[in-house]
């Protein structure tokens, strides 16, 4: 865990210049200890940028960054040995099986966690004798995780961590996020699945050309938290006949066929009057009854298109 008192990660006027272009626009960020924090934004809006500067790989062309209490850009060997950094591809080790590879990284570090462990925790168990070479794009990707958190490190960045997973290895590689976010490991995400990150992070950022447009409890991104609801049900033909029951003022109900939807700020009380209205018309059950609010990714998609600017790409 971190040990200097303030916050993982310490951002402010975050910039990057290319020439005349601007890559990193004035950026402000802080990132909580022990958390899962996410970024998110499109290709080109500056994130993978913000993320390797963070990372201590890129230069900065201003502002104030304070990584685990350090300037990333001194990269400190100490400081170095404290963050894992998991890429979109690690490379490749041909000569090499995975457990000789996680030796080598594990070699690196003052503290490691045991080479078994680690190889474990990814699910290479069966294959650390198997070289490197033969492994699936999916058992390489798990051998990336590895290499990126054999040292045991207070802050972790996984880029991209599940691209080329299964199904079932996107569920085991969330449980290794977890599993280091239980250990109060900081951990910050950049993924392109918004369901990843509404599984794991606990906030979350949205970086648009360059500028951060939205940053909050994942739950809560964009006002979704406090946006009306849906409740949609199908009419069964016992209530074809009947008129809806008297709802909230503010609620608007639609109706196509024998569907009909109701957008309320209040869902739990408009469940309870359609049910008592369905029970007294011998009805037991609504079909296909549902609440929907909107997804994190309905709320990202619309934070990006009303924060773009027109006539760039």
């Amino acid at each position: 865990m971190v040990v200097d008192g303030g916050n993982p990660i310490t951002v402010r006027g975050l910039r990057k210049q290319y020439g005349d272009h601007d890559v990193v626009r004035g950026v402000d960020l802080d990132v909580f200890p022990g958390e899962v924090f996410s970024l998110l934004g499109p290709n080109g809006a500056g994130k993978s940028t913000t993320v390797e500067i963070l990372e201590g790989i890129r230069s900065r062309s201003g502002g104030d960054v304070k990584v685990l209490g350090e300037d990333p850009a001194a990269d400190r060997r100490d400081w170095r040995a404290r963050i894992g950094v998991v890429p979109q591809s690690t490379g490749t080790y041909p000569d090499l099986t995975v457990r000789e590879v996680v030796q080598h990284f594990a070699a690196f570090y003052p503290a490691p966690l045991g080479v078994d462990q680690v190889i474990d925790m990814v699910g290479l168990a069966k294959h650390q004798r198997t070289q490197t070479l033969a492994l699936s794009g999916g058992q390489q990707r798990r051998l990336d995780v590895a290499v990126g958190v054999v040292g045991d490190p207070d802050l972790i960045f996984l880029d991209e961590p599940t691209t080329g997973l299964d199904p079932v290895a996107r569920r085991e590689a969330w449980d290794l996020v977890r599993f280091f976010a239980d250990r109060g490991t900081t951990t910050v995400l950049t993924t392109h699945y918004l369901d990843e990150a509404e599984a794991l992070a606990q906030r979350a950022a949205v970086i648009v050309e360059g500028r951060i447009v939205e940053v909050g409890p994942t739950a809560g991104l964009g006002g979704r938290a406090d946006t009306p609801a849906t409740v949609s049900f199908r009419r069964p033909a016992e209530l074809d006949r009947l008129a809806l029951p008297a709802l909230r003022p503010e609620a608007r109900a639609e109706e196509h066929g024998n569907a009909v939807s109701v957008l309320t700020e209040h869902p739990s009380e408009v469940l309870r009057t359609l049910l008592a209205w369905a029970a007294d018309a011998g009805v037991p059950e609504l079909l296909d009854l549902r609440v929907h609010r909107p997804t994190l990714e309905e709320t990202y998609l619309d934070l990006i298109r009303r924060n773009s600017e027109l006539g760039t790409s």
